[in-house]
């Protein structure tokens, strides 16, 4: 059955379609007919418009949504720097950290899994391990790991001005509230958050901490993969995307502080964390419609593809998601999933060749283990991470190779009970120094326990020749 069986039922309904022109209002009447921005919205709302993409981008790539809302979001007053006591080491230390900040290593890393914070809610979790590109530019992208232990506060908001952010959880479950509506990311789920869209994360089970990965696109926005040859359907469907349904509060009654209503807005622009206070939710939009919004994405409706003859095929036909570059065939960023599957190749090495790559390949575990990398103390473990940075090589470590190459070959469902993922990108990735060092979670025997006991199977053929020269 195509779909993950959750601990935690849902709780929310939703709209479905990637990309699809959504409408949605949690009263009636509350969207104009016929117009956006009409001279005075139904019920005495403001309408505002949120655009992510120029007004004059070509129609089959404008992303724009109406929101129809109590109080428009600028009423608030500026905003001011987060102090520096307020911010994590990795997070909010301006542009710089990309421009002087980034370790470029041509080394193989992997990270031991990253320690929960019981103190820290999103904005403090949020740990930026790599990037590459400037979020002022609109270029590149980042990676993250985030590691929760508390919810943000009911009267907090964060927005990133930066990207478009890709969440993947790997232990615990998100109950995330957009100015669109609300979600619940569960593991085995992911969710996307457009660039500019206000968001607050709760943990669902308070007191049981919650840890993932988040991926940051700076530059477009995420896409389904073209299809090509494979055809009109596969891989990550369309239909199995769900969209919040609009969802308000009515703490709205004045644009003046008068001391019983403070709410937190933290904004993330250019890597540096601001903040401003305003006396009115920035949840109180009634009623929207566009195809700019939040949505999610249950990982086991995910329709691998696969050999069915010889050879073990590339990894981009597990791509869910990609963000393409001004480069046809050639992205940004991807997010790839390795779920379970049938391999059936005949002759064939069916785990993950060795290879190097012109792409750097981030990987992270969300559960089970990685059919290519033995797990247990030293390994591969849900949790952690790894890097393989542009040209770096990498494959199987020493255990996973001999049992394939020694395997019966008959038809194997492989990963079963497991979900491994990568963070592919063009871009050389810089590593910060949180990544690198104050997180005391790099594997420093990575290689050694990875590679060091290779053995050589060379069997050798005599050949007499001329010296210099092979015959």
């Amino acid at each position: 059955m195509p779909v993950t069986k959750f601990d935690i039922p849902e709780k929310y309904e939703y709209k479905n379609g990637f990309d699809s022109y959504i409408e949605s209002e949690a009263v009636p009447s509350a969207l104009p007919t016929a117009q956006n921005s009409p001279q005075k919205p139904p019920l005495g709302l403001y309408a505002e418009k949120l655009s992510g993409t120029a007004f004059t981008a070509p129609r089959h790539e404008n992303k724009q949504s109406w929101l129809y809302r109590i109080l428009p979001s600028c009423a608030h007053p500026p905003f001011e720097d987060v102090p520096d006591s307020e911010k994590n080491e990795s997070l909010g230390q301006g542009g710089e950290v990309f421009k002087t900040g980034l370790k470029y290593l041509p080394n193989q890393l992997r990270w031991d899994p990253f320690d929960f914070d019981r103190g820290s809610d999103w904005v403090r979790g949020l740990h930026l391990v790599a990037a590459a590109g400037d979020p002022a530019m609109k270029q590149g992208c980042a990676m993250y790991v985030y590691a929760v232990g508390k919810s943000m506060g009911d009267k907090e908001a964060f927005y990133s001005a930066d990207g478009e952010i890709l969440i993947v959880p790997q232990t615990g479950a998100l109950d995330i509230r957009t100015e669109f509506g609300w979600l619940l990311v569960r593991p085995m789920e992911i969710c996307v958050i457009p660039r500019g869209v206000r968001y607050q994360v709760r943990l669902v089970e308070e007191g049981k901490p919650a840890r993932g990965y988040a991926l940051e696109l700076f530059q477009g926005r995420f896409v389904l993969p073209e299809l090509g040859p494979i055809g009109s359907n596969g891989l990550a469907n369309a239909r199995d995307f769900q969209i919040p349904v609009a969802s308000f509060d009515e703490d709205c009654g004045t644009t003046a502080f008068d001391g019983a209503n403070v709410y937190t807005i933290t904004a993330k622009f250019n890597n540096a964390l601001f903040r401003t206070l305003q006396p009115h939710t920035p949840f109180d939009v009634v009623a929207w419609h566009g195809n700019y919004y939040p949505y999610k994405y249950d990982l086991g409706r995910f329709n691998t593809i696969g050999t069915i003859s010889y050879d073990h095929p590339d990894p981009s036909i597990f791509t869910v998601l990609s963000g393409p570059s001004d480069k046809p065939g050639t992205s940004i960023a991807d997010f790839v999933i390795f779920p379970p599957r049938w391999l059936v190749g005949e002759d064939t090495f069916r785990p993950p060749w060795y290879h190097r790559n012109t792409m750097s390949e981030f990987m992270g575990l969300i559960k089970g283990d990685y059919d290519a990398k033995k797990g247990g103390e030293g390994g591969f473990i849900p949790g952690g991470a790894s890097l393989h940075n542009v040209m770096s090589g990498h494959g199987p470590d020493v255990d996973s190779y001999e049992g394939a190459r020694n395997a019966e070959l008959k038809p194997a469902k492989v990963g079963e009970g497991s979900c491994a993922f990568m963070f592919e990108s063009c871009l050389m990735m810089g590593v910060t120094e949180w990544g690198l060092k104050t997180c005391r979670k790099v594997q420093e025997q990575y290689n050694e326990r990875s590679w060091g006991g290779v053995k050589v199977h060379w069997k050798g053929v005599k050949i007499e020749c001329e010296r210099g020269r092979g015959q």
